[in-house]
């Protein structure tokens, strides 16, 4: 069997982009994430180009994918785009092992995660006005 496509039943319009390669732990990548969801896009990459961490560079790139994704594939406009999920999990661990002393070797573990981010179109009403 292929892939099964997702039908949203609420019409919700929601691009979503996946990296795979993020070469840090999910304990690290978790509150950066929580951080920026709910957020317009252009806010959550603003907030992740001044933070010190090394792994919003990627977190950044995944957006900017998803961005992408919503203005050539779906035709959306992307000043309201909003982050709706981010969440990350868990991949491989590579181990290595540091020599100790009295011929011990201690371990190192080297995570990596897969973070998805997926955007959808804010809605309009607060622009427009709902009076009736």
């Amino acid at each position: 069997m292929g892939k099964k496509k997702k039908i949203d039943k609420n019409n919700n319009k929601t691009v979503k982009s996946i990296n795979n390669g993020i070469r840090s732990s999910v304990r690290k990548i978790n509150p950066i994430l929580k951080s920026i969801v709910g957020k317009k896009v252009d806010v959550a990459i603003r907030d992740l180009q001044f933070s010190e961490k090394r792994v919003t560079r990627d977190i950044r790139k995944t957006i900017s994918s998803a961005v992408a994704n919503a203005e050539n594939n779906f035709q959306y406009d992307i000043d309201n785009l909003i982050v709706k999920e981010a969440y990350c999990g868990k991949k491989i661990v590579m181990k290595r092992f540091r020599p100790r002393a009295k011929g011990r070797a201690a371990p190192i573990l080297k995570p990596w995660s897969t973070v998805t981010i997926i955007l959808s179109e804010a809605k309009q009403m607060e622009k427009h006005g709902t009076k009736g």
